[in-house]
């Protein structure tokens, strides 16, 4: 079965910009990583995408196989999207999406 890419979006509020990016990279990211389910990550921001409601990112995680999603889904997942909800309630919207790997160089 062939990797997956797990990409989150997120719409950050511009006031929350730092503090979110610094919370990503030092504790979310490390915490998904240590989960073991995903090979490698690439925090991105969306280019033009950017306005009064704020500032779009793209985290994407990739997967070696669907078995190793559905771990992750299933006993991970929600805690550490609650986590990422209580750190910045009301200052974000996001929505998820599973892409599978077709080929890469």
């Amino acid at each position: 079965m062939s990797a997956l890419i797990y990409n989150v979006t997120v719409k950050i509020s511009a006031e929350a910009r730092e503090q979110w990016v610094e919370w990503m990279l030092n504790e979310h990211i490390p915490e998904v990583m240590a989960t073991a389910c995903f090979k490698s990550f690439r925090l991105l921001h969306l280019e033009g995408y950017d306005d009064d409601e704020g500032i779009t990112y793209a985290i994407q995680y990739t997967c070696p196989n669907q078995e190793l999603f559905t771990i992750y889904q299933r006993d991970h997942a929600p805690q550490l999207q609650k986590k990422h909800q209580h750190a910045f309630d009301g200052k974000f919207v996001a929505f998820r999406t599973i892409l599978g790997l077709i080929a890469e160089g």
